[in-house]
């Protein structure tokens, strides 16, 4: 069994000040506890959470309380048990899920864990994975494949988002419209294609993420800015779409939803909105019987089980979404990417420089 040093420093990205920024710092190499494993890193993907921390914006800023490793979505080899656990071994190559759950809430006692009232999550209440090492409870250490590329392990909580978001519905033979392609609308696009969907149609004003998007599967994109986007579906869909996943967290993205959905449809919300109450039609979404989902997180465990089924089945396009793959020490140069849109996924390798 592996044993580090009491004395042992190790490099890890966090967020050490009240302020813009984060930096690479040495601490110590952290001892596994009671009920959690020990991994070594491969690889760490950033998302858009890491992005607010970076800014120190208004959320991060009445969140984290730095010092905070930082970094949620990673993926690695378990180097160590802590006592009590024997569900996981060592060599087991597994993912992150980034929701600590208490398992003894009401919602957590049926069934209901991403929505569990006292969720921790990694990188942002407790120490996350943008580290040489990360320690996390073992239920949090989701097996995976070794056929699985590290560079897609990496960000299977986020690909469990657009799961989540993309099964709360009927997808087969289905006419799914996605609004917004970041890297979780593109991982839907190719989650609804591999599901069956008859066509997948997107919104993105952005051209370099909606290439991306057509990389996956996208049979159509719409331009918001430049096009009606509305007419342009009712013309190639008179009846409407079967689903739509709002992903975009933009108002004319939500009404737009509202207007295209058949009736009898379902939307199915996961973008997060800067401003929290929006407008909608709500008569409309009545009279014409719409479903309507709200996604948060991914589910504990079936949606874990359902991404684990669809990576296997070998349907999913996701290599086109990582655009950049760079070293962790690089940090400075991904978050800047991130900030000013030109980058899908990145990811960082965590081998010795």
């Amino acid at each position: 069994m592996y044993r580090a040093s009491k004395i042992c420093r190790v490099k890890a990205i966090a967020k050490t000040r009240p302020e813009p920024g984060v930096e690479i710092v040495e601490v110590p190499e952290p001892n596994v506890r009671p009920g959690c494993v020990k991994l070594k890193l491969e690889a760490a993907s950033v998302c858009g959470t890491d992005l607010h921390i970076y800014n120190w914006d208004p959320w991060a800023a009445g969140r984290i309380k730095p010092p905070r490793i930082i970094g949620h979505e990673f993926c690695g080899t378990i180097v160590e048990l802590g006592e009590g656990v024997t569900e996981r071994s060592v060599g087991d190559f597994v993912s992150s899920e980034s929701h600590i759950v208490c398992g003894k809430c009401l919602q957590c006692r049926m069934g209901q864990g991403h929505v569990c009232v006292n969720t921790e999550i990694l990188g942002v209440d407790v120490d996350g994975g943008f580290a040489e090492f990360a320690v996390i409870p073992w239920e949090n250490a989701r097996p995976t494949p070794k056929t699985i590329s590290p560079l897609i392990a990496a960000f299977q909580d986020a690909l469990g988002n657009a799961v989540h978001t993309a099964m709360s519905g009927p997808v087969k033979d289905c006419t799914i419209l996605i609004t917004g392609m970041g890297p979780i609308g593109q991982f839907a696009v190719s989650v609804c294609k591999a599901l069956g969907a008859n066509a997948v149609l997107a919104t993105e004003i952005s051209e370099y993420r909606a290439d991306i998007a057509r990389q996956v599967g996208a049979d159509h994109v719409f331009n918001p800015v430049k096009q009606d986007v509305k007419a342009e579906i009712m013309k190639l869909y008179p009846g409407g779409v079967d689903g739509v996943l709002e992903m975009s967290g933009h108002p004319t993205q939500l009404t737009l939803a509202t207007q295209v959905v058949r009736p009898g449809g379902r939307i199915s919300l996961l973008g997060v909105y800067s401003e929290a109450t929006q407008s909608v039609n709500v008569n409309e979404l009545i009279f014409k019987g719409i479903d309507i989902h709200a996604i948060v997180g991914r589910k504990i465990w079936q949606t874990w089980d359902q991404m684990t089924e669809l990576l296997a089945s070998g349907k999913l396009i996701l290599d086109p979404v990582v655009t950049h793959v760079m070293h962790y020490t690089e940090f400075q140069d991904a978050m800047e990417l991130m900030k000013a849109g030109k980058a899908g996924k990145v990811v960082f390798t965590f081998d010795k420089s």
